[in-house]
């Protein structure tokens, strides 16, 4: 079935098409097939692109929302883990020049990629949303906008407030690096097969006054380590952190800065990570860097 024959609204065309070319759908890797052409257009126009830019789309699947970003005439870099898929792929769009494909798991080939994107998004699979999302927030140079699909739980994890159960290191390091959005929902039905769950397009745009890539990824580092144990407290989580960091500080040095610090900034030394806001915990990042 070539592609001007394959309709991507269609769960009977999609399926003729997977079963012609040897294919199925994969629950491990979480790949569900957005049939809606409205909500595709959505996340389209919320990108905001523009003729010969660079784009980068995770989890192409079998090309809905890739066509869409070819006929905008964006360079196009599609990360798809499904060698099969990577195989029809290559055959459905061989005639686009401004459409290459890295075949592999994107967590494993996003940081060896040399032409970075203005643009990223995709379908995010449930069981690593946020381990990506973290990775291209610890990249070297940020797009400048992005555009994700994921559970909507998970999208409320992502822009959630000091003192809600959702609240996480995922939180903090979005917040601080981005502003965050939660554009639209998406019903299930919107998808084939079918997910038992609702989903979210999420918008983040990086801060102008950004911290550099490798501030990023060590307030990415303190922030995993500070919620690491929601029933310890926010001192003695960052104790394990620095004495992680230098191990040939004395303990009772560290244990004297450290409060020293939390005076300073008028925080409790009782208090937990979860009651911080993201600014108040980045304040307390960078006074321990003089550790």
């Amino acid at each position: 079935m070539s592609q001007d024959k394959l309709n991507y609204d269609s769960p009977a065309s999609i399926q003729a098409f997977l079963e012609q070319n040897g294919l199925a759908v994969s629950k491990r890797l979480g790949q569900n097939f957005l049939i809606d052409r409205s909500v595709r257009s959505r996340i389209v126009k919320a990108l905001e692109v523009e003729e010969g830019m660079q784009v980068w789309e995770i989890g192409p699947g079998i090309g809905a929302m890739t066509i869409l970003l070819l006929e905008e005439k964006v360079r196009l870099t599609a990360f798809e883990i499904d060698y099969g898929f990577v195989r029809v792929l290559k055959g459905l769009f061989s005639e686009y020049e401004n459409f290459c494909i890295v075949k592999g798991d994107v967590l494993k080939t996003l940081c060896s990629q040399k032409d970075l994107p203005a643009r990223i998004f995709g379908n995010l699979p449930y069981n690593s949303a946020f381990a990506i999302i973290s990775d291209i927030l610890e990249m070297e140079i940020l797009p400048q906008h992005m555009v994700f699909t994921l559970q909507k739980e998970a999208a409320h994890r992502m822009v959630a407030g000091p003192g809600t159960k959702d609240y996480s290191s995922l939180s903090v390091l979005c917040t601080s690096v981005c502003d965050v959005r939660i554009l639209f929902d998406i019903g299930s039905s919107a998808f084939w097969p079918r997910p038992r769950v609702t989903s979210s397009a999420v918008q983040l745009i990086p801060k102008k006054k950004s911290m550099s890539a490798l501030e990023r990824k060590d307030f990415s580092d303190f922030v995993r380590a500070a919620f690491s144990s929601r029933r310890k407290t926010l001192r003695n989580t960052l104790r394990f952190w620095i004495k992680q960091r230098s191990p040939f500080l004395d303990e009772a040095k560290i244990d004297t800065q450290l409060q020293g610090i939390l005076e300073e900034l008028g925080i409790e030394s009782s208090i937990r990570a979860e009651a911080l806001a993201p600014d108040e915990l980045f304040a307390i990042y960078r006074q321990l860097q003089s550790i």
